[in-house]
C-alpha cells in the first residue's frame, strides 16, 4: 500500500470512529467517504456500522409485509413512474377486502408489520383510511399498521393515529429547497414536506423519511442537509435506496444512483443515528441481485416483501425495472429466509419497533 492510500485509509477509519464516538460527521468528512476509493477504507465502514446494528439488535432482520393498494396520484413529481400525468400506467386501488386478504395471507407468514402504500390518492379519504386502519387492528391487534400515502393535513395524521395506526413513512426526498424544486412541480414544496414530518411526529407516529441516492441534481452539499435535517427531526426509519428512472418521467434518462452510494449512506446513517430501522429497499434488489443482503452487511435491518395481489405488481411501477416477482415477494419468504440466513443474519416474525434508548446496552 502506497503512503497516499495509507493515509486515506487512516482518514476513513479516524472519520468512522468520530462519528461512532460523536454521532456527528462534517461536510468535508461526508465528501471524503462519498469519494475516496480506498476499498479497505469502505470495508472497515461498513463493518462498523454492522458492529452498531448488532449490538442494538443483534442479528435480526425485521420483515414488514408491503401493500401498495393504489396507484392513483394527485401529485406530478418528476421522478415517479406513477406520477399524474404518465398515461402509461394503468390504475387500480384496491378495496378493503382485498386488503385485509392481503394481510390474512401475510399473518399466516408470520409478519406482524403490514405497510399501506399508496399515491396521494384522495379517493382514500380520512375516513376511509381510518376504518381500513381500524379494521386491520382489530383483526390482527398484534400487528404495526405503517401508513405512506404522502403529506395530509395535521388533522388527518391525529385521526389515524386514533384509528390505531402505529408508523408512518414519509420520505422528504432532500432538505434542500433548491433540489427539491429540481424534483418536484411548482406546487410542491420542502418546507411543506418538512412540516408534515414534524407534524407527524408531534401525533406520536413513529416517523420515517429518507431520500434517493444518487437523485438528479444532488451534491455532496444537498445530502449533508439530509443528515442534518434527520439528525434533527430524530426519525424512527430512514429510508433510502439509489434513484433508478422511469423512462416515461422528465428524468427517465438520467444515470441511475449507484449500488456503492446507497450503501456507503446505510452505514453512515447506522452510525449517526445507530437505533434507527433502516431497510434494504426493493431498489437495491433491483440495481443488483444481491442488493438486499449487501444493504444489511452494511447496517440495514429491515426488508419488506411485497404482500400486494400478484395482478397489481407490476402496475406500481415508480421506476424501470421493479421487481415484481421472486425473492422480494412474501410468497417466496423462504428463499429470502435462506439467503438473509446465509449471511449470517435471520428474520424475526415480530412487529420490530423502534427500540428504547435503555436497550442500546
Amino acid at each position: 500500500m502506497t503512503e497516499d492510500k495509507r493515509t486515506c485509509a487512516q482518514s476513513v477509519r479516524e472519520i468512522t470512529g468520530r462519528m461512532r464516538r460523536e454521532r456527528d460527521i462534517s461536510l468535508q468528512e461526508l465528501g471524503l467517504l462519498l469519494a475516496t476509493k480506498d476499498r479497505e477504507g469502505i470495508s472497515y465502514l461498513a463493518a462498523q456500522a454492522r458492529e452498531e446494528t448488532r449490538r442494538i439488535y443483534g442479528n435480526d432482520v425485521y420483515i414488514r409485509g408491503l401493500i401498495e393498494f393504489t396507484n392513483y396520484c394527485r401529485n406530478d413529481c418528476y421522478y415517479c413512474g406513477i406520477r399524474r400525468s404518465s398515461s402509461g400506467v394503468q390504475r387500480y386501488r384496491l378495496t378493503q377486502d382485498e386488503i385485509l386478504s392481503c394481510c390474512e395471507a401475510g399473518y399466516g407468514l408470520g409478519f406482524r408489520t403490514f405497510v399501506l402504500q399508496g399515491g396521494e390518492d384522495l379517493y382514500f379519504t380520512d375516513d376511509r383510511i381510518c376504518a381500513l386502519v381500524s379494521a386491520i387492528k382489530d383483526r390482527y391487534p398484534d400487528c404495526a399498521v405503517t401508513l405512506s400515502i404522502g403529506e395530509r393535513p395535521r388533522e388527518s395524521y391525529r385521526a389515524f393515529r386514533r384509528a390505531g395506526a402505529d408508523r408512518y413513512l414519509l420520505r422528504h426526498e432532500t432538505a434542500d429547497g433548491e433540489h427539491y424544486r429540481h424534483l418536484h412541480p411548482p406546487e410542491l414544496s420542502c418546507a411543506e414536506r418538512i412540516r408534515c414530518l414534524r407534524d407527524l411526529k408531534e401525533c406520536g407516529f413513529q416517523t420515517g423519511c429518507g431520500f434517493m441516492a444518487g437523485s438528479p441534481g444532488q451534491t455532496v452539499e444537498t445530502l449533508y442537509k439530509d443528515l442534518q435535517l434527520i439528525r434533527e427531526l430524530s426519525p424512527e426509519m430512514v429510508g433510502i435506496g439509489p434513484f433508478i428512472p422511469q423512462k416515461d418521467t422528465p428524468f427517465g434518462k438520467e444515470p441511475a444512483g449507484t449500488l456503492d452510494l446507497t450503501l456507503r449512506l446505510l452505514s453512515i446513517i447506522r452510525l449517526l443515528h445507530p437505533r434507527v430501522l433502516l431497510p434494504a429497499t426493493t431498489a437495491l434488489g433491483t440495481i443488483h441481485p444481491g442488493g438486499r443482503e449487501m444493504g444489511i452487511l452494511a447496517g440495514a435491518n429491515v426488508v419488506m416483501p411485497n404482500l400486494s395481489p400478484v395482478s397489481v405488481r407490476e402496475k406500481y411501477m415508480l421506476y424501470d425495472n421493479k421487481i415484481c416477482t421472486g425473492d422480494e415477494a412474501a410468497e417466496c419468504l423462504s428463499g429470502l429466509r435462506e439467503r438473509i440466513e446465509g449471511i449470517g443474519y435471520r428474520i424475526a416474525a415480530v412487529r420490530g419497533d423502534y427500540p428504547a434508548e435503555a436497550d442500546e446496552s
